[in-house]
């Protein structure tokens, strides 16, 4: 099994602004966030993940256990998270405003990590690459 922990560097971006639209994101803060360059870490304390993404503006640190639901804060609302381990990957189910279905899977190599970004009412697909550090 792919090690998960650790930290990443962030490479580049797929299809991230239709992304971000899809969400309703306004256009300023759209573009700010497709330009960012945010750094992933990831870390486990006993049963609980911890997954950090770091830019200059600003740092959210998702906290939770396996198949438990949590909240998340994001610009546009609340969103309510459920993750799951399958294989090499973190899947996260969300649930957001206006009943807004979402997924980000976290797929791990070796190499690094891939976040596919999934809008599931309009199906637009996203990716940010991460190298491992």
């Amino acid at each position: 099994m792919v090690q998960f922990e650790g930290k990443y560097t962030h490479q580049k971006n797929e299809n991230l602004d239709e992304y971000f639209k899809a969400l309703g994101v306004p256009y300023i803060p759209r573009k700010m966030m497709c330009s960012s360059s945010p750094s992933l870490e990831i870390s486990k304390n006993g049963e609980e993940w911890n997954v950090t993404i770091a830019t200059l503006m600003k740092t959210t640190v998702n906290k939770f256990k396996l198949g438990e639901e949590y909240e998340e804060s994001m610009p546009g609302g609340i969103l309510k998270n459920n993750t799951i381990l399958e294989g090499d990957k973190l899947i996260t189910k969300s649930v957001g405003p206006n009943n807004t279905n979402i997924s980000r899977i976290y797929e791990f190599s070796d190499d690094g990590c891939v976040i596919i970004y999934k809008h599931e009412t309009s199906g637009i697909e996203a990716k940010r690459y991460f190298k491992r550090m």
